[in-house]
């Protein structure tokens, strides 16, 4: 990575967050991290510094945002700048705004941290639809994906808090996941996103009285995202995957929507830090040779079937053990009647 003048960074003093693991949701996944373990583990056994990069962040107290030629970020649609935060949507129907950077960034490693905030007066499930965190090519397009364009090009993570595929009864919203799309990928909005996402976890985080916090690390081609929802300062791990191939040059963003349900979606603040990670002199000459230009996930199949074996749980395990308790009974009834036969056959030769 480059050298840059200290006047680029800035080395904050970061809250004492502590990290959660949490258990996986099914074998296919633990199977998918078996595979790539060695790699996992090389990421993990690399030393990080990391310098909060002031030109790509966003916090209080905003000063400039949304102007033209004095900001680095940009407002649009119902999006408005307020003391406290950047509310992205007010609590209002139909509603879509977002906050968009200006600069391209071109860091080979990276972390976001974003403070938001949910909330409104709708009750659990009449409440909607979610925010969402860029890093794209495209940026300032307004769409259906969460007030962001389909089709696009780059990486989304997603705070979905309305559940448009009610069959799906084990996966509780709000819900975070996170996508690739490389310019041709649709977002399914009837699915709530799961025939592409790469993973993710439910986070209980509207109308909360306490700070939360979503925590969005690109590292050595792994993306990393946890949640601190609880008040604890305590991350928990929501996704972890290798071999996530993104392009430099992005843009970063918030935007949001609502429908006919809606909710105030707040940004308080976006950090973005740059993560100096040592590297080999083999593995700076493979990245140089392999220019990413499109974005990419490696073994995407095996992540799908992990999804597919998590599809299998709520209604349709019920069923499942069901019928597989009908199965042993029956055979049961059978063995028993086979041997009532055989026992009476084996009596009567006695006689």
């Amino acid at each position: 990575m480059a050298a840059a003048s200290r006047s680029h960074y800035y080395r904050e003093p970061r809250p004492p967050f502590r990290r959660k693991i949490m258990p996986f949701k099914s074998y296919w996944t633990v199977a998918f991290l078996i595979f790539t373990a060695s790699k996992c583990l090389a990421d993990d056994d690399h030393e990080m510094e990391e310098f909060l990069k002031r030109e790509y962040s966003l916090s209080k107290p905003y000063q400039g945002v949304g102007s033209l030629g004095s900001s680095h970020w940009e407002l649009m649609g119902d999006a408005m700048v307020t003391t406290e935060q950047v509310r992205l949507t007010p609590d209002m129907q139909s509603r879509q705004g977002a906050v968009w950077s200006r600069l391209p960034c071109h860091l080979t490693d990276w972390e976001m941290q974003v403070h938001f905030k949910v909330h409104g007066q709708g009750k659990k499930n009449l409440n909607g639809d979610g925010l969402a965190i860029w890093y794209t090519k495209e940026r300032a397009q307004k769409g259906p994906v969460f007030g962001n364009m389909d089709n696009f090009t780059g990486l989304g993570v997603f705070v979905d808090t309305y559940p448009n595929e009610e069959k799906h009864l084990e996966r509780i919203f709000p819900f975070v996941l996170a996508m690739v799309g490389n310019g041709s990928i649709s977002y399914d909005h009837e699915r709530d996103g799961r025939p592409t996402e790469l993973g993710g976890c439910n986070a209980m985080v509207r109308n909360l009285k306490h700070d939360t916090f979503l925590f969005i690390r690109y590292v050595r081609r792994r993306l990393t995202v946890m949640i601190d929802i609880d008040g604890q300062h305590e991350w928990r791990d929501c996704l972890d995957i290798p071999g996530v191939r993104l392009p430099k040059g992005y843009y970063f963003g918030a935007t949001a929507i609502t429908g006919d349900l809606s909710d105030n979606h707040d940004i308080i603040s976006l950090k973005l830090y740059q993560l100096t990670v040592l590297r080999s002199r083999k593995e700076e000459e493979e990245e140089e040779e392999e220019e990413i230009t499109i974005p990419s996930v490696d073994n995407m199949e095996l992540l799908r079937l992990g999804q597919t074996e998590e599809g299998m749980s709520g209604l349709a395990i019920f069923f499942t053990v069901f019928f597989s308790m009908l199965g042993c009974i029956f055979l049961i009834v059978i063995g028993l009647v086979v041997y009532s036969h055989w026992s009476e056959s084996r009596r009567k030769r006695f006689y």
